[in-house]
């Protein structure tokens, strides 16, 4: 076999031709097919055969192969038992798919791919015949899991209802030592709504129908199948807990944009109608008196609603002049009481109250200080000596007896 290398190793160099080593890609043709066995010639010096497993690669590149045809194959050992150079459609097949994304990632191509699998971060992808990644974040919003709470047993139980699903994807990542390679099916939508979304800017005016709901805001559907998001702190002037409080699937709104980030969307409800605090001291005065109803019981207090637009806090030290640990013993949801309005910050959106008819912390803290101030004074005298005390009352008499 020695011999039979070196001779390889002369046809090579009297060619003026680099010895191939392996890992090298060797070109060829066909010259038979049979018994599963794919025998190659290497430039008219020698042959080549594809054999076991070698045979095979995921892509259908090498499954209807024929005499002439030529083809790709890595070398695997210079020569083998039967002195033939062994070669591997399967490692050239991996090689050249590596290539390949390699290119399409330089060149921005769409690929048609398949879902093969998925898990908490995402789903995996046949590419060619490679495995990749896509994450989450990389679907396209029409495949993108909305999952109220962001729960993640359920993100993963709708990820898997993807299986099996063809889609259309870009290369977004691509490391061949590391076998990592990322793709992306919003790049793919992106590129497909440039052209709409260039037609936007910032401060229009859309007309849209929310179509989702989450913890931290909802989704609008507007234009030519666009899609937004109205952060919660920008849906209402006032204060929500959840954009369900005053928001439905499939109710029609009228929202503006506020941020283009590529293919993101950012838009605001609350930004199309005017802003209430803008003229609240022309409603409420700090000092007055005024019905609210119980919105909500916190911890730190209570959250009240004076009208439709304008809410505001009473803190827990603002509802009692006693000790309270539990404000839900003392007030009711939906309850209406009279408060008087404490303070008024119309730029921060701000009003703070205390129920009418209690001391209130400001006078509590005014009592506070003229306790301290009195006992400070007793203290005071306690640390004059005697003698100057009796000395001054003596010449306070005297005086009194001269007037």
């Amino acid at each position: 076999m020695t011999d039979k290398a070196g001779s390889f190793k002369t046809l090579f160099q009297i060619q003026a031709m680099e010895v191939p080593k392996p890992g090298d890609v060797i070109k060829g043709k066909v010259i038979s097919v049979d018994k599963g066995e794919v025998h190659i010639d290497i430039e008219g010096m020698t042959t080549g055969v594809v054999r076991g497993e070698e045979m095979f690669a995921e892509s259908s590149e090498y499954s209807n192969l024929k005499i002439g045809n030529e083809v790709e194959a890595t070398l695997v050992e210079l020569e083998n038992e039967n002195g033939e150079m062994e070669l591997s459609f399967r490692i050239a097949g991996f090689k050249r798919a590596w290539d390949n994304m390699k290119k399409w990632l330089k060149d921005g191509l769409t690929l048609k791919a398949k879902v093969t699998g998925a898990n908490k971060g995402g789903l995996m992808i046949q590419v060619e015949a490679l495995s990749a990644f896509m994450p989450v974040s990389q679907l396209s919003p029409d495949n993108y899991p909305r999952v109220a709470g962001g729960d993640k047993n359920r993100i993963f139980e709708k990820l898997r209802e993807m299986m099996g699903k063809e889609m259309e994807v870009k290369v977004i990542d691509v490391n061949e030592m590391e076998e990592k390679l990322i793709v992306s099916e919003r790049a793919v939508w992106e590129d497909s709504q440039k052209a709409v979304l260039d037609a936007y800017k910032i401060g229009d005016v859309v007309d849209g129908e929310v179509s989702a709901l989450t913890s931290f805001g909802a989704f609008i559907r507007f234009g030519e199948g666009l899609e937004g998001l109205v952060h919660i702190s920008e849906i209402a002037w006032q204060r929500i807990d959840h954009p369900k409080d005053v928001l439905k699937v499939g109710q029609k709104v009228k929202a503006q944009v506020i941020q283009l980030d590529h293919s993101k969307i950012y838009l605001s409800i609350k930004r199309t109608i005017d802003d209430p605090w803008k003229s609240v001291k022309d409603k409420y005065k700090v000092g007055e008196k005024v019905t609210g109803k119980i919105l909500k019981i916190e911890s730190f207090g209570l959250m009240i609603g004076l009208d439709k637009d304008i809410h505001g806090l009473a803190h827990i030290s603002e509802v009692s002049d006693e000790p309270v640990s539990n404000l839900a013993d003392k007030f009711k949801l939906n309850q209406e009481c009279e408060f008087e309005i404490v303070s008024l910050e119309p730029t921060e959106h701000r009003l703070g109250l205390k129920l009418a008819g209690i001391k209130g912390k400001s006078a509590r803290k005014a009592e506070v200080k003229e306790k301290m101030a009195k006992t400070e004074a007793k203290e005071l005298v306690k640390d004059v000596a005697p003698e100057a005390v009796i000395t001054e009352e003596v010449k306070i008499e005297e005086e009194k007896k001269g007037e």
